[in-house]
């Protein structure tokens, strides 16, 4: 019935101009066209689509019979697969571009990440053939055809290891190699035409230069394609070094990508240190931070600080602290997100941005700047609240690395600003240790420092040496931080003479005693006796309750969640160490007050 259709037709349309055709015509070809494919009568309809005498009608109506051919060359297994091979071909080759661009992005569209990768590979040829042939809508129809790839590359899944992207399990490594395939041919197009330009503008007057400077359509399609790929997939990959997989198809991919900036006139430096460098104004319907996003940016500078693509175009001229000014802004939207994957890139690129400094060689002034502070502030929420052990571990060791290259007032300064808004004892025990380390070093025969003695040192130590909240001060929550105040306080009773008193602790100490170290021994006193009391409770309800009850002696509650009860025996475990964490503070108060009387004696 439907080859019938199609036959009578195809015979009533032979007759007529190919502006003749009815919808009716489009309909009846379409529909009949469709089940005659369907039905497994390809054979047939390639030989109504090969006939000389049908040639105006395929060019016309020919792109309505790719939805049933699609499915039949993914499969690849169907025996009508050579048949339906040819028809698709003689459609490339026959069709109108604008109507075949139409119905293979319609084809494109795929849900299932197996069909993805096949379909990519399929139609990107095709697509690449039909879009070379349009004229003047080839940028919009490219920049169209690029989004609908990327959105399909989006929903596969990504490599995360070695062996995933050597054995291309997800596909991604195919696709990125055929997607590079397909832009080549537009690219080096983009790039003859910046060379025309060029060479145009230098022979023309200098009034109508202006002209010259319009933005090319086909090089901003090719930006934005370039600009969405730096954001997904390469900013959500780990690349592999040529040491560790020799040949990376995502390496040579990212390569590729910035091969195609460089091709359509962007600058990669000027792109990477855009935060520092005012760029030209560009005519154009893009904004700036629409044509260049700054997450794709950031990943642009983790490719070529981190792993290196492209370095060779970056002039030397640039200092290394001039380049951390520049990656700070891309350091910092790396580690505000939540992603472990922009937070590994955030902190690696710091990491080697702050490797090319000499140490202490960052000015204080450098603390003016805005990111300079809002980095540490991020880092301290990596090394704190980040569920990966390894990405904590690694931000604690970047955090100490950015301490290391500031001069000794930046360092002092830092210091000040760290103790104000870390809010958390682990950090601010950190600091608590630098600031005794930089103590040390000043006092080391032959140094000297403006900062860390004397009449400087002593607000920091004001700082440091004191109780957030008195005797009433919770003792276990701030242990880190007073543990190291403590230590710091012995070091200096014991390191600084009385006679010499270069660090001014001798002067400072009856104030010291006032606010740091009598409200602390009252401070223990109170939680020593109430964990006591605790403990004593706990061991009585323990002897005069029955075994099925000792399970939900005690609740505890973190916000307003309720965690599971603990036993007996758990909360006296907690108890012992809770008494055993306050003589371990009383043993260093006590040490440090003998220490102070054995010098106030002569």
């Amino acid at each position: 019935m439907a080859l019938e259709q199609l036959s009578d037709v195809v015979q009533r349309c032979q007759a007529l101009p190919s502006d003749s055709y009815t919808a009716e015509d489009h309909d009846v070809f379409t529909i009949a066209g469709r089940s005659c494919i369907e039905e497994g009568n390809s054979a047939q309809v390639l030989s109504i689509v090969l006939d000389e005498k049908n040639q105006d009608m395929v060019r016309c109506m020919g792109w309505n019979l790719l939805p049933p051919l699609i499915p039949v060359l993914l499969k690849k297994e169907d025996k009508n697969l050579p048949q339906c091979l040819a028809i698709f071909n003689h459609l490339i080759q026959t069709c109108r571009p604008k109507e075949l661009l139409i119905g293979l992005l319609e084809q494109l569209e795929q849900d299932d990440p197996d069909t993805i990768a096949e379909s990519l590979h399929l139609l990107l040829s095709p697509l690449q053939k039909v879009l070379l042939c349009l004229g003047s809508r080839k940028p919009s129809s490219l920049g169209m055809t690029l989004s609908s790839v990327l959105d399909q590359v989006a929903k596969l899944p990504l490599p995360r290891t070695k062996e995933q992207e050597e054995d291309d399990v997800f596909s991604l490594c195919r696709c990125c190699t055929d997607l590079t395939d397909f832009v080549r041919p537009f690219v080096d197009e983009a790039r003859q035409n910046l060379l025309t330009t060029k060479t145009h503008s230098e022979d023309i007057d200098k009034t109508t230069a202006g002209q010259d400077e319009m933005e090319d359509e086909l090089a901003t399609e090719l930006l934005k394609f370039c600009m969405k790929t730096l954001s997904h997939p390469l900013l959500e990959v780990q690349l592999r070094d040529p040491d560790t997989l020799p040949v990376s198809p995502l390496r040579m991919f990212a390569t590729e990508i910035l091969e195609t900036l460089r091709a359509i006139g962007e600058s990669l430096p000027s792109l990477v240190y855009q935060p520092l460098l005012r760029r030209k104004q560009v005519p154009g319907f893009l904004e700036e931070e629409v044509r260049y996003p700054k997450e794709s940016l950031a990943s642009l500078a983790h490719l070529v600080f981190v792993h290196h693509l492209a370095a060779d175009t970056f002039p030397s001229v640039f200092s290394p602290v001039f380049s951390l000014r520049c990656t700070m802004e891309h350091i910092l939207l790396l580690l505000s997100r939540t992603e472990d994957f922009r937070i590994q890139k955030g902190l690696e690129l710091y990491e080697k941005s702050l490797v090319r400094l000499e140490d202490g060689s960052l000015p204080a002034d450098l603390l003016e700047i805005k990111t300079f502070l809002t980095v540490p502030q991020n880092l301290v929420k990596v090394m704190t609240i980040c569920p990966r052990h390894d990405l904590r571990t690694r931000g604690l060791k970047v955090f100490q690395l950015s301490v290391d290259k500031f001069d000794t007032e930046a360092k002092y300064r830092f210091f000040q600003y760290m103790l104000k808004t870390s809010n958390h004892s682990g950090v601010e025990g950190y600091i608590i240790k630098n600031i005794k380390n930089q103590i040390d070093i000043a006092l080391q025969p032959g140094n000297s420092s403006t900062w860390f003695e004397g009449v400087h040192l002593l607000p920091l130590l004001r700082k440091v040496l004191i109780l957030p909240d008195g005797p009433e001060t919770d003792l276990l929550q701030y242990l880190d931080r007073i543990m190291e105040s403590l230590n710091l306080l012995r070091y200096l009773v014991i390191r600084d003479k009385v006679t010499e008193n270069q660090t001014g602790i001798w002067t400072e100490l009856y104030k010291i005693e006032d606010s740091f170290m009598k409200p602390l021994r009252v401070g223990i006193n109170m939680s020593r006796a109430h964990y006591e009391r605790e403990m004593h409770n706990t061991m009585e309800a323990k002897k005069k309750k029955k075994a099925k009850e000792e399970e939900s002696v005690l609740s505890v509650s973190v916000g307003d969640e309720k965690l599971p009860s603990m036993t007996s025996e758990s909360q006296i475990q907690a108890l012992h160490s809770a008494l055993h964490t306050f003589d371990m503070i009383e043993s260093v108060l006590v040490r440090i007050e003998e220490l102070v009387q054995v010098k106030d004696d002569p």
